[in-house]
């Protein structure tokens, strides 16, 4: 796998109903997906590991344990990213509309018809990969930065200011060329081939 590319997503399947979980499993496996099924909220947590890929489906109402609901909001405190689909009955529907502006991805109403499960799963995973590049991006040049010495950071902070080379030798106490050689390496450690990259990745960094 190229480390740029996220793995292959998982889809989890949160529901205390034995009957749906199995249907529900072979549908989105017939499909071509990979599914990992849960009876329980707790289950779902004692068996997850680290950062997670694809999406969770998730029942509402989970009687003898933590609810969809209050599984949902453990995970946002947490600052888990997975995209999550609220299956939920009709009498739930309010409850679900709310989750959905507090971050969930989207609700399906039980009986779930085959059309609209496979167009919300497709529209999660879309959306999870793009977060998950999103992260990937963020923690590659968090990495790069924390490879920068203080003063190649101070470099880095005033060349993408727009300050000359000259202004930076006065400033910092340093010969002109000192500062070309900072510079040399910040572009290099930093990945940009042109001042404009480098500006670029200064705006994704703040």
């Amino acid at each position: 796998m190229n480390e740029d590319s996220p793995p292959a997503p998982i889809i989890h399947l949160v529901d205390d109903d034995e009957a749906l979980r199995s249907a529900l499993s072979r549908l989105l496996k017939a499909a071509g997906h990979e599914v990992r099924a849960y009876a329980s909220a707790g289950d779902f947590l004692m068996t997850r590991v680290g950062p997670l890929h694809g999406c969770l489906l998730l029942d509402v109402r989970m009687p003898g344990g933590p609810s969809g609901i209050e599984l949902h909001q453990a995970l946002v405190q947490q600052g888990e990213t997975l995209p999550v689909i609220f299956l939920t009955g009709h009498g739930d529907i309010p409850m679900s509309v709310q989750a959905v502006k507090n971050g969930a991805f989207d609700f399906l109403t039980k009986p779930v018809q085959r059309e609209d499960l496979l167009k919300a799963v497709g529209a999660a995973l879309d959306h999870g990969t793009s977060l998950w590049k999103s992260e990937s991006r963020k923690r590659e040049l968090a990495r790069r930065m924390s490879s920068l010495t203080p003063t190649e950071r101070e470099v880095f902070r005033r060349v993408t200011a727009g300050q000359p080379n000259k202004m930076i030798a006065a400033d910092l106490g340093c010969a002109e060329r000192t500062v070309k050689a900072h510079r040399s390496q910040v572009m290099r450690k930093m990945g940009a081939a042109s001042l404009p990259e480098l500006v670029g990745i200064a705006a994704e960094v703040v």
